[in-house]
């Protein structure tokens, strides 16, 4: 899971959504990925899609049976329609969402398409939901912070006309 969070912290880096996600098979690494969806312009570009996408690359088969997930957030439907579709062995997550977990939270997809998925949730959820805390907190600080010049501009732009 340590290693999802750097990948978290890569996401971070460059202006996305923090989550991180890697595959493992028999204790080694085989994948790792973090969110691009708005460097790539694609909605699915979330960390658990593109780490699974390189680790059926590198093993040649889209069966993961054989593998671990660790992704720093619950994963969504969609992502979790792809979990399923891999066959990956095991779960693990980080941080429970409330809003569009698809593992637990909001619904369980596994046992909602008779599908057994051994998972465990919550691990270094701190650490998790930390990264994920602080990117949306400076994202609605920027937000504001864009209001108030675009206001103050407008505000300007109007007082110069009158002039």
């Amino acid at each position: 899971m340590r290693l999802a969070l750097a990948e978290s912290e890569k996401a971070f880096a460059v202006g996305e959504v923090p989550v991180g996600a890697v595959v493992v098979q028999n204790g080694e690494v085989i994948a790792s990925a973090h969110n691009l969806t708005e460097q790539l312009s694609d909605a699915s570009a979330h960390a658990e899609m593109l780490a699974l996408k390189q680790a059926a690359e590198r093993l040649g088969t889209r069966r993961l049976s054989g593998c671990e997930l660790y992704v720093t957030l619950e994963p969504c439907a969609m992502c979790m329609g792809a979990i399923l579709n891999f066959r990956i062995g095991a779960l693990c997550f980080g941080a429970f969402d409330d809003a569009a977990g698809c593992t637990v939270s909001r619904c369980e997809l596994a046992r909602l398409t008779n599908q057994g998925l051994p998972f465990v949730g919550g691990m270094l959820e701190d650490e998790c939901r930390s990264i994920l805390s602080r990117f949306f907190s400076e994202r609605r600080e920027q937000d504001r912070s864009a209001r108030i010049c675009t206001h103050t501009g407008g505000a300007e732009e109007q007082q110069t006309g009158e002039e």
